[in-house]
């Protein structure tokens, strides 16, 4: 397995920051939040990047107002202040953000632009969701838009905007369509990438800044490897 780049407060790739908000581009194998592994998250990374950059003594706070699955890469948005974090945490819950990503999948869908809707029920000893065209007990509505923006030598890129906020939402629906995205084993793709990383990227996110009340949009560039260079 080829070695992951992950950030450290020398690398780290901060797309936009005031006194209030800081938003980073994850590298894929990030962990947005402490687990069980033990790994340093990016949270902690964030924050001593804010004690050294600003020479902040004693400990720096910072909130945690959505998360990324370890393997995609993209768009995180940190509160640096007390005040930011339940506003940014409203605005998530209320879906007031507009979140924009891209997939690599090999597959074409059947359409080059649709709206998906499917029902997922999330299995937590397997840490996946299962999609099913039919409301069943204990799932979740889940909506998403796609189009096809792309064909590549072997692949096509797929712009998804999200209605719903699911557990690997984009993962199981477009798995369910029959167009795995590549490196995701866990849903269906026939090979892992090489460093375990799958090719779904957290592209842009548009919001209403929750203290300035200014307009922000946020563009991340894809990690660099041949394939996502064809992209941009």
């Amino acid at each position: 397995m080829a070695r992951k780049l992950l950030s450290d407060p020398n690398n780290l790739l901060v797309l936009f920051e005031d006194n209030h908000i800081v938003a980073i581009n994850k590298r894929p194998g990030d962990i947005v939040q402490g687990d069980k592994t033990g790994d340093m998250p990016l949270s902690e990374v964030v924050k001593l990047y804010i004690k050294e950059k600003y020479d902040k003594p004693g400990n720096v706070y910072l909130g945690v107002a959505h998360r990324l699955d370890r393997p995609t890469s993209g768009i995180v948005v940190f509160a640096k202040t007390s005040k930011a974090l339940p506003r940014l945490n409203k605005l998530f819950a209320e879906k007031a953000a507009k979140k924009t990503y891209w997939a690599i999948v090999k597959n074409k869908p059947k359409k080059n632009e649709d709206t998906l809707t499917h029902y997922l029920k999330r299995n937590n000893k397997q840490n996946k969701s299962y999609a099913h065209i039919k409301e069943v007990p204990d799932s979740k509505k889940a909506i998403l838009d796609y189009r096809v923006i792309k064909k590549l030598d072997r692949y096509y890129l797929l712009e998804i905007d999200l209605h719903t906020g699911r557990h690997h939402q984009i993962r199981a629906q477009l798995a369910a369509i029959g167009c795995p995205i590549k490196g995701d084993l866990k849903y269906g793709f026939d090979r892992s990438n090489p460093d375990a990383s799958i090719h779904l990227h957290a592209r842009r996110l548009s919001f209403i800044h929750p203290v300035r009340k200014e307009p922000v949009e946020i563009v991340a560039k894809p990690p660099e490897d041949p394939i996502w260079n064809a992209c941009c």
